[in-house]
């Protein structure tokens, strides 16, 4: 392997810097390699790889999982929610705020996107926090935050992406994702209590819900409670594949927002099958080019040189973990998570495997990664979805998005070295 054997990968860094697109700069760097550097492949084996990488039953699951949260948002079911994490926490110190994380918490079984509930929860919640006396800054970072919980509560896209490429079971990648879901909620959840505390932000109702209405709002939201449970125990008894699931989780999502709810009417069709086809496109466009590009690297025999490099120079599996917590973190500033687990995962997991890593505990470990990179200033793309929704200033957000991040890590670094919190449920129930 020859020094221009990497330049590819030094360009896709100098494009980086310059704003070019991930998966515009992903196919520049892959078409420059294919036909200027690699003289024994044809350059059409960059399409056949994009094309061919395309051609998997497993990534349907994609496309109706992202469906399957555009319709909940028409169906009714998010408002619903809503009312039932209010009801819940409500009566808590910073009440909207708590509620908005709650909110994330239970999408999480719903969209499977941390893009698209940082998006759904800056229109619905942000204004109404503002109206209830929250800064508008603070309560942009707090939405950004919390919609780090959505992907790792199953179904979570970057989970079924990290289980296709990492061949392990999308079931037990599922399972493996309640209890660190759980756990970034509870931190989460504790920061906004402690600032809430120091800036005075009050409850948004004066008394805690009674038992009654707390019931009477299950009843109106079980049918969105029961989806992720729904999914994980057919998953479990083989009723259908992680496939399956996304196309059962679309026509379920239909029949509650037309025959239980009655909120989906015939015109929000359009606009349901526009909003998921705009969705899929750009994820699967970044998957095609992540593809291309990772046959590149494979090519040049890049992941085992690397391999070899940390295995040489790191020997402990936690001092291991704690390098690709900064190195993932700081991937995860430039690319988009699903992208970001294609390129990555070929280079670390054959060496958390070899250093007796389990690879759904390390699974878990990248995907709370590139998540809480999303959120991180400067570039992080919840943290821009979230600030052009919300109108806020890019420094004021950074001013109130510290604790957060100090918080997240903080959970990451838990999850890090207590592995049973991700393989408890896989364990007891797999």
């Amino acid at each position: 392997m020859t020094m221009i054997s990497y330049l590819p990968a030094i360009l896709m860094f100098g494009l980086f810097a310059l704003r070019v697109p991930i998966a515009m700069t992903l196919l520049i760097v892959t078409a420059i390699y294919f036909g200027l550097i690699n003289t024994f492949m044809p350059q059409e084996a960059m399409i056949q790889t994009m094309v061919a990488s395309m051609e998997s039953f497993p990534y349907l699951a994609i496309p109706f999982f992202t469906c399957a949260g555009v319709v909940f948002n028409y169906a009714g079911i998010t408002t619903r929610l809503m009312k039932l994490a209010e009801l819940l926490f409500g009566h808590w110190r910073g009440g909207m705020a708590q509620v908005n994380v709650a909110l994330s918490a239970m999408m999480g079984g719903l969209s499977g996107s941390a893009n698209a509930d940082a998006a759904m929860q800056t229109k619905m919640i942000v204004p109404e926090m503002e109206r209830l006396g929250y800064d508008r800054a603070f309560s942009t970072v707090v939405t950004a935050a919390s919609s780090c919980i959505t992907p790792i509560i199953p179904p979570g896209i970057i989970l079924i992406l990290y289980a296709l490429v990492a061949d392990v079971s999308v079931a037990k990648m599922f399972m493996a994702g309640f209890l660190p879901g759980l756990l970034l909620t509870v931190v989460l959840m504790i920061t906004v209590s402690i600032i809430s505390r120091a800036k005075g932000y009050a409850p948004s109702r004066d008394s805690r819900a009674s038992l009654r209405e707390i019931g009477q709002q299950m009843i109106r939201s079980i049918w969105a409670l029961m989806l992720p449970f729904g999914i994980i125990m057919g998953l479990r008894f083989g009723v259908f594949t992680p496939t399956e699931a996304g196309a059962v989780a679309v026509v379920y999502a239909l029949f509650v927002g037309a025959v239980v709810y009655r909120e989906l009417k015939w015109s929000n069709l359009g606009r349901i099958v526009e909003e998921s086809v705009l969705a899929t496109a750009g994820v699967m466009f970044i998957i095609c080019a992540a593809n291309a590009f990772a046959t590149y690297l494979t090519w040049e025999g890049i992941p085992s040189a690397f391999s070899s490099m940390l295995l040489g120079s790191i020997h402990d599996p936690i001092v291991f973990l704690l390098v690709v917590n900064l190195l993932l973190l700081f991937i995860g500033l430039f690319f988009e998570g699903g992208s970001a687990i294609i390129l990555m995962t070929p280079l670390l997991l054959p060496v958390a495997t070899q250093m007796g890593i389990d690879p759904v505990h390390f699974g878990i470990v990248m995907a709370v990664n590139l998540t809480i990179a999303g959120f991180t200033p400067p570039v992080g793309t919840m943290m821009f979805i979230t600030i052009a929704i919300a109108k806020v200033r890019i420094e004021d957000y950074v001013r109130h998005a510290w604790p957060f991040l100090l918080a997240l890590v903080a959970a990451l670094l838990i999850l890090t070295m207590v592995p049973a919190i991700s393989m408890l449920l896989p364990w007891m129930f797999l």
